[in-house]
């Protein structure tokens, strides 16, 4: 195992910059906030990490890039941030996230729940789920999983058309595999920051996926028609639990990250690290580093105590953020689902420690 290791001045000019207006900028935030950013570049923090390498297939290894400061954050010509007239996240559906409706309904309320939290300040707004047949993208079985997979590219065209006015983003996520093109295996998910779009998949983080019983993997012999969608009734979706719904969240937050203009961190353990395979992207933290808080903060322009709040909040509430059941169900779907968050146990754990040290 091998650590990236970075000086305290690195950190800290990393963090607040060298910058006069941007030093200011940075004196003038809440004490508190202050005291929970400097763990940055305090060696004995017990909060923020060093992110840690396990393999030459590690994102940091395979696929150098740049660092992004704060300060190249702030100056990136090409960045976009919520206005005004443009402060809702929009959700789109495609597909089904769940086996039955209700549990699908309910799942896309939990994630609509944690993005509100996680981007304090902002409006969640979902959009109504949409087969994939209304997207008339195209589709394929994969040669080595024997899974259906949709077009990442064509779905993101489908986005940008459906774009409302007042949206800063508008994302779409789905149970089904996605491929970029055709010479590619697959990609989790995929986005374009100029438009404001993006698609995630989270096919692939359901417990058996990659297991010799995985029930997803379709009949060879089955001949495809690039225009039958039938192909999609009944598709397979793995089972909701809480790992599951813990890794969607951290991809659905990442990827939004993305389109802030937040790129792939590479100062301390962070949510906004690059992952190259499912293993790293368990590693990788639901939480975002100083440096990269920082950035979120400079976007939207939350509170940090109650941005924290907030998650806490989201994981203590046991069901969505609509209680019970909506109006137009059937008597067997009538049940209240629990929220899994069993797996977000500890990170609640730790944001409690980060609210003890801003409100000291």
């Amino acid at each position: 195992m091998q650590t990236v290791q970075h000086s305290e001045q690195t950190l800290k000019t990393a963090l607040i910059s060298k910058n006069p207006t941007l030093v200011s900028q940075y004196e003038q935030l809440d004490a508190g906030e202050r005291r929970l950013l400097n763990k940055a570049f305090k060696p004995d923090s017990d909060l923020f990490g060093p992110i840690t390498l396990h393999s030459e297939s590690d994102w940091i290894i395979s696929h150098p890039e740049p660092p992004q400061d704060f300060e190249q954050f702030f100056s990136d010509p090409s960045r976009k941030a919520p206005s005004p007239e443009k402060r809702s996240i929009y959700i789109q559906c495609i597909g089904s996230l769940g086996n039955t409706r209700i549990i699908s309904e309910e799942y896309i309320k939990w994630l609509k729940g944690y993005c509100e939290a996680f981007f304090y300040g902002l409006t969640v707004k979902l959009l109504e789920p949409v087969p994939v047949s209304v997207t008339r993208c195209s589709f394929r079985i994969n040669d080595n999983t024997q899974n259906l997979q949709i077009h990442a590219g064509h779905i993101l065209r489908f986005l940008k058309k459906k774009k409302p006015r007042d949206a800063f983003c508008i994302v779409g996520i789905t149970m089904i595999d996605l491929y970029p093109r055709d010479s590619w295996n697959f990609v989790f998910g995929q986005a374009s920051l100029t438009d404001g779009v993006g698609i995630f998949s989270f096919a692939r983080y359901g417990s058996d996926f990659y297991s010799s019983r995985y029930e997803g993997k379709v009949n060879k012999l089955q001949k495809v028609s690039s225009s039958d969608y039938s192909v999609f009734d009944n598709y397979y979706i793995p089972e909701v639990t809480s790992v599951l719904l813990l890794r969607s969240c951290k991809t659905l937050t990442h990827e939004i990250g993305h389109i802030f203009g937040l790129r792939h961190c590479q100062w301390l353990a962070c949510l906004m690290q690059g992952s190259n395979h499912l293993e790293e992207a368990d590693r990788r933290p639901l939480n975002l580093c100083p440096i990269c808080l920082r950035k979120l903060r400079c976007a939207v322009g939350f509170n940090i105590i109650e941005r924290y709040q907030a998650l806490v909040k989201w994981i203590d509430d046991e069901s969505a953020d609509i209680p019970g059941v909506s109006r137009g169900h059937s008597r067997e779907d009538n049940v209240n689902l629990p929220k899994p968050v069993e797996a977000f146990k500890e990170w609640k754990e730790w944001i409690i420690r980060c609210l003890a040290v801003v409100q000291k």
